[in-house]
């Protein structure tokens, strides 16, 4: 990374290093100020979120039975304070056709013919899913597709679809997995929710199956309001009150386990993963003491 016109840029700069560093700053000035009685803060800085989110809250949950009071998820929101975000759920659509020779075509049945029937439908799933005033609209894409055949002159016996399911409020897995079990009805198909499990850098094997729930908080619960106290009375201005377009942790901090989350994080959620990402140094510094304010504030 580099520090330069009051950046600090690089890889991670926003998503997701800015965050960590402003927390465990306010976890040293509280340290230093004292914190209020029955209070108990940890900075947890968790791995794998990229490639499964909440997988590493749902270990710290299930596994080292943590189960704190309420949750503040530190990535981007330009300072804003956000509630919520669509979940997600990863499918696949597997088609088995029967081979034949290219020439007589009549004799087999093509998977990729079957494939493409189901992702012209899914197309027009996609215009109709359920929408949401706060989250916004549910969503479906194929993300991959891919097929097999014995050669280049037969016809295809084996074609595969990756959909890409983003959640909105009142949408699950189960009705996911149905609406597209509808579009296969009659076909030679297989629908399944995928599982992730990997190995992380400790050796530690762990896994969960690949459906990251929607999740929200109100706008008057108590840790939003708290939230916005804490805004209020460090910037002296009314503070956005928002939501993330991707995903974060949240799916299973609340979204699962229904433990209070908020959001609050330095740098902007639009140079996440961008070839120019950074987060100014002014984000780090408010965050940090937004952090501060806020467990100063929610015992009262």
């Amino acid at each position: 990374g580099e520090i330069k016109d009051g950046f600090v840029h690089g890889r991670g700069a926003a998503d997701q290093t800015g965050g960590p560093v402003a927390g465990i700053t306010a976890g040293r000035i509280l340290k230093e100020i004292g914190l209020p009685e029955d209070v108990t803060v940890y900075v947890t800085a968790t791995v794998m979120e990229e490639d499964c989110d909440g997988l590493c809250w749902k270990y710290l949950i299930e596994e080292e039975k943590l189960m704190p009071d309420c949750v503040i998820v530190t990535e981007p929101t330009n300072l804003n304070i956000y509630r919520g975000h669509r979940g997600r759920m990863e499918i696949v659509v597997s088609f088995f056709g029967l081979s034949a020779h290219g020439s007589a075509p009549e004799r087999g049945n093509n998977a990729i013919y079957m494939a493409s029937k189901a992702a012209l439908e899914i197309e027009k799933l996609n215009e109709r899913l359920a929408d949401d005033p706060f989250l916004g609209k549910g969503t479906v894409t194929i993300s991959e597709f891919v097929s097999t055949s014995p050669s280049l002159c037969a016809v295809s016996d084996f074609a595969k679809i990756h959909l890409d399911r983003r959640l909105t409020w009142g949408e699950d897995k189960e009705l996911a997995l149905n609406q597209v079990e509808e579009i296969v009805k009659g076909m030679n198909a297989k629908v399944e929710l995928l599982n992730y499990e990997k190995t992380s850098f400790t050796g530690l094997k762990y896994g969960m199956e690949k459906y990251y729930p929607t999740w929200k908080i109100e706008e008057d619960h108590p840790v939003i309001q708290t939230g916005v106290k804490s805004y209020k009375e460090l910037f002296k201005q009314e503070p956005l009150v928002d939501k993330w377009t991707f995903s974060t942790n949240g799916v299973a901090i609340n979204g699962l386990f229904k433990i209070p989350v908020i959001g609050f994080g330095p740098g902007v959620e639009e140079l996440a993963h961008a070839p120019n990402e950074k987060v100014p140094i002014e984000h780090l510094v408010k965050a940090s003491a937004f952090y501060t304010m806020f467990v100063k504030k929610i015992n009262r």
